[in-house]
């Protein structure tokens, strides 16, 4: 099931309620739902998507969630709607860890993405 933009945007202020409001300190930006979906490059088209991503650029500190991306991802897997809340959960914590790390100087999780990242690009020259 692909949820409607306008309920995944309602939706996903439900779920950024649910988490402590110190964590959106100095994310000026706030958390934006955006309409497109944003295919991996490195991938062939409907093979991998982004489905969020956290900037610190001269917008300033923001959150992206692509829900063009998650409603691929729902049509070819077949979501209901508790597994859109649960991507979206997922999804917002993700890239809040991010913010949170920038905050701190750290890039754990960077280090983390970029390792999976490029053990899906081996597992996927390896089907090939």
């Amino acid at each position: 099931m692909v949820l409607s933009f306008d309920r995944a945007g309602e939706l996903l202020d439900t779920l950024a309620e649910r988490f402590p409001q110190a964590l959106f300190d100095g994310l000026n930006g706030g958390v934006n739902l955006l309409e497109e979906a944003v295919p991996d490059p490195e991938f062939p088209p409907g093979e991998m998507y982004v489905l969020g991503e956290y900037c610190d650029d001269l917008l300033g500190r923001y959150i992206n969630l692509y829900y063009g991306s998650f409603a691929a991802l729902a049509a070819l897997e077949d979501w209901d709607g508790k597994t859109w809340e649960e991507e979206l959960r997922l999804t917002l914590s993700h890239e809040l860890t991010h913010h949170m790390e920038a905050r701190g100087g750290l890039h754990a999780l960077d280090d983390r993405d970029a390792e999976e990242l490029e053990a899906w690009r081996l597992e996927y020259r390896e089907e090939e």
